[in-house]
């Protein structure tokens, strides 16, 4: 009897046959796999996924079932990549696996509208403004309290309720300020360089945007901020919105390819993971190719930039004990690990913790968080546990993501630690302002 053939995947963005026949199978990826830690479900694992889409590739198996629960699983964190001996590039072949459900598989009419919303609001900084006085009017006129202590929007739809939950303190009801177009060097001019003031990042941390500058600056570097710059497209392509994703980079590599720069400095280790890869993200792109490569080969994690360069100035004791946790876009996709360690240590009067199991995602994983609730509050219980360990003053990180998890996680919990991204600290440092 003929075996059924399904016709799950298309030809558009599908997953690279040579790059599945990389993967051996040898479960190295196993151990490393938060997903698989959790579950114990093969199929939770890499090489349990890279099967699936095997078989998905070779009409196997219909698109839906499996395929769509397994993949959909996946925090995307790449914490199997560093731990493959084969090095196989599992982050293409799952961002080109989701690319084929997110075109090819009809959701839930719920689960549309839900991530349609996310999808038209985060990736745009101006929308994000516009809802600032709502988000401020909700948190202070205790609405917010109201609702979370009510359980009612957890009984209409838990990712509902997880994303109200990620909602930051919002200090003002006012559109931060605008950084200048030009900050000069201070002192003797090293660099030129131009920063990415991203789309969460700008509206909710437009102060960790404005401690980059100035620690540049201190640094001896002129910094420029293209004002025409929009959303990197980090979300998108890491759900699977492919052609999404590569209209965001376009539009970022015309805003970023006029300036003539030493170096493009992300502090958001999605965007700058996402952004080291615009040469391959539009690879097949005729007319962005080669202007999509020159931005890729310029683009550095502030951390990295500045260990590159060394720390100029003085440094001032700050006296606070503090634990990192490895932001998964930027330990294990970009491979910065030391450096961010490195240079918090040369703050006088800082005791660096290690936090256990700093490598293991912390459930946010772009909007992991957002429809994934249940293995994404897992993660994070995990996490808050070994945070408890450390002792520590500050849970220091270089992802707004994982900064907005955590804090929910310290919140819930009733904990006494403050988060902050390391180059806020480095500008306490630099201010001399201890606390």
């Amino acid at each position: 009897m003929q075996q059924r053939r399904y016709d799950a995947f298309d030809e558009t963005d599908k997953p690279s046959a040579e790059l599945i026949e990389d993967c051996v199978h040898c479960g190295f990826c196993l151990s490393a796999c938060p997903t698989y830690q959790e579950t114990g479900n093969e199929l939770d694992s890499p090489r349990g996924r890279i099967y699936l889409m095997k078989s998905a590739s070779e009409g196997k198996i219909p698109m839906g079932g499996s395929l769509v629960k397994h993949l959909d699983m996946c925090l995307g964190c790449l914490a199997c990549e560093p731990a493959c001996p084969s090095g196989v590039r599992y982050g293409r072949l799952i961002e080109a696996g989701r690319s084929q459900i997110e075109r090819r598989y009809e959701r839930p009419y719920t689960d549309r509208l839900y991530r349609s919303l996310i999808f038209s609001l985060f990736p745009y900084p101006g929308r994000l403004k516009l809802l600032l006085p709502f988000f401020y009017l909700y948190q202070k006129l205790g609405i917010k309290n109201l609702v979370e202590s009510s359980g009612i929007l957890r009984a209409i739809s838990p990712s509902l309720a997880q994303m109200e939950g990620m909602l930051p303190e919002v200090d003002s009801p006012s559109v931060p300020r605008a950084l200048p177009d030009v900050t000069p060097a201070g002192g003797k001019k090293r660099y030129r360089v131009a920063l990415l003031t991203g789309c969460v990042q700008s509206v909710f941390f437009s102060k960790t945007n404005e401690a980059t500058v100035r620690v540049l600056a201190e640094n001896g570097c002129e910094v420029l901020i293209p004002r025409n710059q929009g959303c990197c497209g980090a979300l998108s392509v890491h759900s699977g919105r492919l052609s999404e994703g590569r209209d965001f980079a376009r539009f970022l590599v015309r805003s970023f390819e006029g300036p003539d720069v030493d170096a493009i400095i992300v502090n958001s280790a999605g965007c700058g993971s996402t952004m080291k890869e615009y040469g391959e993200i539009l690879g097949d792109d005729p007319v962005f190719a080669e202007r999509a490569r020159k931005i890729s080969e310029k683009t550095r994690d502030i951390m990295e930039f500045l260990g590159d360069i060394g720390l100029a100035g003085e440094l001032k004791a700050l006296d606070l004990k503090i634990t990192y946790q490895d932001a998964c876009h930027l330990g294990h996709a970009q491979r910065i690990k030391e450096q961010p360690r490195d240079i918090l240590r040369q703050i006088p009067g800082i005791e660096l913790n290690e936090l256990p199991e700093s490598e293991l995602c912390c459930g946010s994983a772009g909007i992991y968080n957002m429809v994934e609730p249940d293995m994404s509050r897992r993660l994070l219980e995990r996490k808050i546990r070994h945070l408890k360990e450390t002792g520590a003053d500050y849970l220091v990180a270089g992802n707004p993501g994982c900064l907005l998890q955590i804090r929910k996680g310290i919140r819930q919990h009733g904990l006494d630690i403050k988060t902050a991204h390391p180059v806020e600290l480095l500008d306490r440092s630099y201010m001399g302002i201890s606390e």
